[in-house]
């Protein structure tokens, strides 16, 4: 014990000689601004990092009064007239450790797959000063918001005060059109609950003068709450002025400020640019979408037939009205089963002011109960000389009432600002599988109707039948090679959404492009020129209807196949994501 205490005094002598000499070495050096080295080193040891501030507040038990911690971080008074709260991103401060995004699924509940807050990855620069910036994103809490315009329900609502969308679960009918809607995949469909939910900014936090989960999570500050005036968002997102790889700004006026003190380099991408992935199908949307088409244009051939065709089509016979509303029929009921929430699809007119969703509802309700009594009155009243008059007008305004609806599911896609989705390519799809399917459609019933006739024929039976199939095959033809012409974007050498659309066509959803072509083929141009044939050969016979039935089935399941491209093929856009494997 003596050794050791001796050893342990001579240890101490020299700590203390040590600690003489760095004092004196730091009174003979000073910093530039009179401190001494000394100082400076104590002083530079007494700045903490956030996280370990945070750990210290967390080891005194002083987190309860949040608030004096974070007073910075969130705005100390409420929004003036023409201002809102706005998320505040220091991209230098971002370090992409997502804690913010732990804090958020947190405090929220949420699923493990559903997420409020993302961080992505933007990569750019060159091969010397290549630049990697992580960038955290959540709901930009937009001045035109996308999902509380096109819900058709009101399940979103814009505080008057505060500028936050927030979404109300208990109105959502879970028909996730906000999904579609937002160009920022902001909005999550919770399968569980039937319903979509996404990020409030924590409104109830900011109230009590709490700062969002993810502002207080983040280790770095690299979260805050501010105030935006809406004028200069408004001015700000007509330059493009919001974040390199997302979308344009101008679709909704989004408010959070993403600023760098650093230039960012005019190449900087998101990490998963160059990625493609098919989207959600959506099945009973393309049931609703291709069988509503299909009845309006058994509806509208049967009416246009009657009025400008050069010999008589038996259109108006009851079993062909039945047969067309049969079809708007099963429609109607697959589109209740892509509702999270089906029981509450009365809800689903209150967004008729905003909503093309709600006015397209709204407009086949019109349609199927015009169809009904124009099937009733085909039936019960089709001998009648008051309906004879009338007939010719019920059928118009069936047609126009499908017509409507037709435009308005056209509306409801191209809203959206999907490259895929524009007008003329969604318009031209649409139009053109109401013709195709309508002339199919009235071929295969007027085929049966024939063949169920006791004299096929007499006069009233004779169709013209040879200018049904000419036409068949020319809008058949044409709308193949109109989808085929998306596949010439495989030529551009910029990644366009247009050009990832093609790419899922050749690459992941082949085997459905090539079954769409070759059940198109089929059904529209190799079994409608043989019918022509026969119809050419024996112009009083009829047709046989095996094959006109071929032809009708092979033509819907190749309309279900374009329609599941459709949705499945388009790019979605997005803010920026991560490293993808």
């Amino acid at each position: 014990m003596i050794i050791r205490a001796d050893i342990g005094n001579e240890q101490a002598d020299a700590i203390r000689d040590a600690v003489s000499d760095a004092g004196r070495l730091a009174r003979a050096s000073s910093s530039p601004t009179g401190e001494s080295l000394l100082e400076m080193l104590l002083r530079e040891q007494q700045e903490m990092t956030p996280l370990e501030r945070f750990s210290r507040q967390h080891d005194a038990d002083e987190l309860p009064a949040q608030q004096r911690y974070y007073h910075d971080l969130i705005p100390l008074s409420a929004p003036a007239p023409g201002e809102q709260y706005a998320f505040d991103v220091d991209l230098d401060a971002c370090s992409g450790c997502k804690a913010c995004v732990s804090a958020c699924h947190n405090l929220n509940g949420l699923d493990d797959q559903e997420t409020w807050r993302d961080v992505g990855l933007l990569q750019g620069g060159t091969a010397e000063l290549p630049i990697l910036q992580h960038v955290t994103t959540a709901c930009h809490h937009c001045i035109e918001p996308a999902c509380m315009l096109g819900c058709p329900v009101k399940a979103y609502e814009k505080d008057p005060v505060t500028g936050i969308v927030r979404h109300l679960d208990d109105q959502c009918i879970g028909c996730q059109y906000c999904v579609l809607a937002c160009p920022y995949d902001v909005p999550k469909y919770n399968k569980s609950l039937g319903i979509v939910r996404k990020c409030d900014m924590c409104s109830q936090r900011l109230k009590v003068g709490e700062a969002p989960a993810c502002v207080q999570a983040c280790p770095h500050r690299a979260i805050r709450i501010t105030v935006v005036k809406q004028a200069e968002v408004v001015a700000n997102c007509e330059t493009n002025q919001f974040l390199p790889g997302a979308p344009d700004p101008a679709l909704t006026l989004p408010t959070t400020n993403f600023r760098s003190s650093r230039p960012l380099p005019r190449n900087l991408l998101p990490a998963d640019y160059y990625a493609v992935h098919p989207e959600h199908a959506h099945w009973p949307l393309i049931v609703m979408l291709v069988l509503t088409q299909l009845s309006v244009g058994a509806f509208a051939t049967q009416v246009l037939a009657e009025r400008f065709s050069s010999r008589a089509l038996h259109g108006a016979d009851p079993a062909a009205a039945f047969c067309a509303l049969a079809f708007a029929v099963i429609a109607l009921g697959a589109s209740v089963l892509h509702l999270g929430r089906p029981l509450y699809a009365f809800r689903a007119v209150l967004g008729l002011r905003t909503s093309w969703l709600s006015r397209e509802i709204v407009v086949f309700g019109l349609f199927a109960a015009l169809a009904v009594a124009y099937a009733a009155l085909e039936y019960f009243c089709g001998a009648s000389e008051l309906y004879l008059k009338w007939r010719a007008s019920i059928g118009a305004a069936v047609a126009t009432s499908g017509i409507a609806g037709v435009f308005c599911s056209l509306m409801i896609y191209y809203r959206t600002g999907r490259a895929s989705w524009n007008a003329v390519a969604t318009g031209g799809r649409f139009v053109l599988t109401t013709i195709v399917m309508g002339l199919s459609t009235t071929l295969l019933t007027e085929t049966i109707i024939q063949q169920l006739s006791a004299s096929a024929t007499e006069s009233s039976r004779q169709l013209r039948l040879d200018e049904m199939l000419r036409l068949l095959l020319l809008t058949a033809g044409v709308k193949l090679l109109f989808e085929a012409s998306a596949l010439i974007h495989l030529r551009r050498r910029q990644h366009t959404p247009l050009k990832r659309t093609a790419r899922l066509m050749v690459g992941d959803l082949k085997r459905a492009a090539f079954g769409r072509f070759v059940y198109g083929i089929l059904g529209g141009v190799l079994l409608p020129l043989w019918l022509l044939g026969q119809v050419t050969r024996d112009p009083t016979g009829a047709l046989p209807w095996p094959a006109v039935a071929a032809s009708f089935v092979f033509l819907l399941a190749g309309e279900l196949l374009e329609r599941y491209l459709f949705f499945t093929a388009v790019a979605a856009p997005k803010m920026p994501g991560g490293l993808t494997t």
